[in-house]
């Protein structure tokens, strides 16, 4: 069994020195270390170790963390056939026969990359935190794989020479780069036992997991997350799932429609904010008819009745009741676009959110009907320019009071590349409005996180997405949002179901690029055979 080679990175702030020399003193009294490489940045860290241990220690100068020239210097400088990379700011505790535990997966499975669960210390608290399964779908940069992983030297050296050497010029993403080329080659592997331990010894002040679910959409990441893209979009190349930016027009109506559009509220058990996102609703000024379809969820506390009084004021209010109660968020959105009642356009307003003024909705509407590149009227062609589109909002309190991270405007979102980079974030934006021939083929899953998420992508695939990034909407946050400090059991569900959905679109923008491929072909052997 080949022995490893452990890289740690090491900063002052990321603990003390006594934490540095317990952490090396661990990994150098591993019979199955080879070496410990101590990355570090300003200068060399002082530590106190016993000789054995010293003669396995060596530290190496590094520029930053992880930029595409580290990577390739550590694979570089990396003597063993696997590597042990602890992620900056943890303190590590490794469990019984841990690393052999890693280095038989890898020998086992030919596995380029293993990761596996661990236990979570928090103070005086010991939690177990359970990792996910990784898919092809799995391809976003903040993929949790825990703060220990081991990776096939030999494998990795294989993806590179088969798909290019990781770019000099990544500031960030030379791993993230690393990483997706061995997923093309070799499996990364979860290993479902707590192997170790872990701490966090990083600044405190570091995002907590509510405030990382915004991170990808600060602006302050920009040049970070155009990075990023760069690396995601390479591989959709190299996997034959990338898309160029070429639009199929949206069909025209096949129906009358009783409105231009309808504000869809889905709620359950929202009596403190129903009435005041109702009231948003009808309280736009627009140029067409429209209406307000709520489906209540059944709820069970004073949502009905606040609902019902305002509809029996407001004739453009509709509210319904769904026979079934087996329906998540989906499925009530399903409810509302089947509905007879239901607009040419269906747009979003959630129960607990606002339109930040009486025009969003006009707006929304006029950007359907943009003149296409070419200069054409949408209009005079029968059917809208976008089968989708998607303003910003701006996150604000209970009070109405702005708060991090503000306007969320998702500027990363270009005509020429949107599609593509969706698959590598968590999301498209809000407020969303849909083109409702073209989404009643499609449906919205019945699940409560992600179906509109699923909706967005199927609708990329072909059609294109209109963007407003000017804020339309007000999203608060509070107490009783299903998105605010959430376990991590429900984190790891709704993770491991957009992996899914990602999986599951990859495969087929793959079919539909060779069903492409194969009608170009047939094509040309026609002209040949003309000819």
């Amino acid at each position: 069994m080949e022995p490893f080679t452990v890289i740690l990175p090491h900063s002052s702030t990321w603990g003390t020195p006594a934490q540095l020399s317990r952490q090396v003193e661990m990994f150098a009294a591993e019979a199955s270390v080879a070496r410990v490489l101590i990355l570090y940045q300003d200068s060399a860290p002082a530590m106190s170790l016993a000789a054995d241990r010293q003669r396995k220690v060596r530290c190496c100068q590094m520029s930053s963390w992880l930029s595409g020239i580290d990577v390739h210097r550590l694979l570089e400088a990396v003597e063993s056939e696997a590597l042990v990379l602890v992620r900056p700011g943890y303190d590590i505790d490794l469990g019984q026969r841990a690393l052999e535990r890693f280095l038989t997966v890898i020998e086992e499975a030919g596995a380029g990359l293993v990761y596996s669960d661990f236990r979570e210390r928090r103070g005086h608290q010991v939690m177990e935190h359970p990792t996910i399964v990784y898919q092809p779908g799995s391809i976003r940069d903040t993929f949790d794989f825990g703060p220990l992983i081991a990776i096939s030297r030999k494998a990795a050296r294989r993806a590179l020479d088969a798909h290019g050497a990781i770019d000099p010029a990544l500031r960030w993403a030379g791993l993230y780069d690393l990483r997706l080329k061995l997923s093309l080659d070799a499996p990364l592997v979860r290993i479902p036992e707590p192997l170790y331990a872990a701490s966090r010894v990083s600044d405190p002040s570091s995002p907590s997991a509510a405030e990382k679910i915004f991170e990808y959409v600060d602006p302050r990441n920009r040049s970070y997350q155009l990075e990023m893209e760069r690396v995601a979009t390479a591989h959709l190349r190299r996997l034959g799932a990338y898309l160029d930016p070429v639009f199929a027009p949206p069909p025209p109506p096949d129906e009358d429609f009783p409105v231009t559009a309808s504000v869809i509220i889905p709620v359950r058990n929202r009596e403190k904010t129903i009435a005041e996102a109702v009231r948003s609703a009808l309280g736009q000024s627009t140029s067409f008819a429209y209406n307000v379809i709520v489906i209540d969820n059944h709820s069970t506390d004073g949502t009905t009745e606040i609902v019902r009084t305002l509809a029996a004021r407001h004739e453009r209010l509709i509210h319904k009741i769904p026979r079934r109660t087996d329906l998540g968020i989906g499925g009530c959105w399903n409810e509302a676009i089947f509905a007879p009642e239901c607009g040419m356009f269906a747009v979003q307003l959630d129960s607990d959110d606002l339109y930040a003024d009486a025009r969003a909705l006009e707006r929304i509407i006029e950007k359907f009907w943009e003149p296409w590149p070419d200069g054409s009227d949408a209009k005079r062609r029968g059917s809208p320019r976008y089968a989708m589109v998607i303003g910003a909002y701006t996150t604000v309190n209970v009070d109405l009071e702005e708060i991090p991270p503000g306007l969320v405007d998702h500027r990363e979102w270009t005509r020429e590349n949107g599609r593509n980079n969706a698959l590598r974030i968590n999301g498209l934006g809000a407020p969303r409005a849909f083109y409702v021939p073209l989404l009643r083929r499609f449906g919205f899953p019945n699940v409560s996180y992600g179906e509109d998420y699923a909706v967005g992508l199927r609708i990329s695939r072909e059609y294109e997405i209109g963007r407003i990034f000017d804020s339309l909407y007000l999203a608060r946050r509070w107490e009783e949002n299903t998105d605010r400090a959430l376990p991590l059991a429900t984190m790891n569900r709704y993770d491991a179901y957009k992996d899914w959905l990602r999986s599951m679109e990859i495969r087929a923008r793959q079919r539909m690029r060779s069903s492409q491929s194969s009608e170009i072909h047939a094509t040309k052997e026609d002209d040949l055979r003309r000819y």
